[in-house]
């Protein structure tokens, strides 16, 4: 088989739904964040073979957002495009696929996208409401038209969230909130422990900024109609606390709850992208690699209990690899829920008893807090649905690079329950 080998990659910052992005739909973050890309790996958009993207809040005028990001950066249109959608793993999905794609022969590069922008999530209407619509569309004369305008009642118009709808689980009956609830009872974890995991996520990210260590890998933007350049996430807060933090009252369960907004990821406006290329290949271009894909595994579990997912897919992966945890260097675990992060790490020193075969199980092990998303993570950074399985793929290989280290584990949740995991080797100097 061929072998696929990442080339570089590139996000853009990540911004909280209904602030500086809010003008700048998927499609155009796509396209920002491909070019980009383009440059600064030195490639000619000629050069692609393939664009794959993640996307999860499909936007309703471009229902293949990959062709159209593809187009619009300048890919030729003879070439091919497709979105992939396994909603928080969308960005992954895209990574694996154009990792597979290559390995297979058929392609030799691939720009693999993550993309959402969670502020162009419409409202809706009720079925009733667009019926009454189409009958008032058919009226001819003013009598007719009167009549039907009578029919409408007030609760018509009363719009439903489609956010809030893409957040529920329409099989578990639960919003990702109540799913992170039910592992904190589970598991025993108060709110204490999550706000303090909280404030270590934001103080990790401030610190790694203020570093210059996720500079690297985010570029800047000009939105408009917003003049002036961003170039860092905002999201992260300076001097976070548990005294703020414990303010916030819980909000998917009102009453007994320990789940709030200060403990769980933002929702958020973003685009991440790497450029996959079959190795030979890449060295007749005289491109040097950053790194390759050891193992990629998804993993199903109970959708109630979907934020234990990265225990199950992690474990798979680590044994497709020949691997245990104690091989690896680095692991960037997103952070949907503090709760949901905290319960992965009593699952990976006890697995769940439906997690996986015995082999598999018995290559997980505790991780330790110098090694688990050492730049911050979701809870401070945010989480664009379809673009995050792209970044931590990307946040990882950049910092293995910085501390001269070799492997690394990406996983992450998966809502309707499934869990996602990648294990990546940097390439040798």
């Amino acid at each position: 088989m061929a072998e696929a080998v990442i080339i570089g990659g590139v996000r853009t910052p990540f911004v909280r739904a209904g602030a500086e992005l809010s003008g700048t739909p998927a499609p155009e973050l796509g396209r920002l964040v491909v070019q980009e890309l383009l440059y600064r790996c030195d490639v000619l958009p000629d050069d692609i073979d393939e664009l794959i993207a993640g996307n999860v809040a499909s936007p309703v005028d471009a229902a293949n957002v990959a062709r159209v990001i593809a187009l619009r950066a300048g890919i030729p249109q003879d070439r091919i495009a497709h979105t992939v959608n396994r909603n928080c793993a969308s960005g992954m999905e895209s990574v694996m696929q154009a990792a597979a794609r290559i390995s297979s022969g058929a392609v030799k590069s691939v720009v693999a996208v993550g993309v959402d922008s969670m502020s162009n999530v419409p409202l809706l209407f009720r079925k009733r409401f667009g019926e009454k619509l189409l009958q008032l569309s058919k009226a001819r004369t003013a009598g007719q038209k009167l009549a039907g305008i009578a029919k409408f009642r007030p609760g018509y118009f009363a719009p439903l969230i489609g956010l809030k709808l893409g957040l529920t689980d329409p099989v578990s009956d639960l919003m990702m909130g109540d799913t992170a609830e039910k592992l904190a009872r589970e598991y025993g974890i108060s709110r204490d422990e999550q706000d303090m995991f909280s404030v270590q996520s934001h103080e990790k990210a401030v610190a790694a900024w203020k570093a210059g260590r996720l500079s690297d890998e985010t570029m800047t933007l000009y939105p408009e109609p917003r003049s002036e350049a961003l170039s860092q996430d905002i999201g992260p807060r300076d001097g976070q606390s548990m005294a703020a933090l414990g303010k916030m009252k819980p909000y998917f369960d009102r009453k007994w709850g320990s789940v709030t907004v200060g403990n769980s990821c933002g929702i958020t406006d973003g685009a991440a992208a790497l450029l996959l290329m079959e190795s030979e290949h890449a060295k007749s271009l005289g491109l040097k690699p950053i790194g390759r894909i050891r193992s990629a595994e998804f993993a199903g579990c109970d959708p109630s209990r979907m934020g234990l997912g990265p225990v199950y897919s992690s474990a798979k992966a680590l044994q497709s690899a020949g691997m245990t945890l104690d091989d690896v260097d680095l692991v960037e675990l997103n952070e949907a829920f503090a709760a949901q992060v905290l319960a992965c790490l009593k699952g990976f020193e006890k697995p769940p008893q439906d997690c996986c075969n015995a082999d598999a199980a018995s290559r997980l092990r505790p991780i330790n807090e110098d090694r688990l998303n050492v730049n911050g993570g979701a809870i401070a950074l945010g989480h664009p649905v379809g673009a995050t399985g792209a970044r931590l793929i990307l946040t990882l290989l950049g910092e293995l690079q910085r501390r001269d280290q070799n492997v690394g584990l990406a996983t992450l949740c998966i809502g309707g329950g499934q869990g996602g995991a990648v294990i990546v080797e940097r390439a040798a100097a």
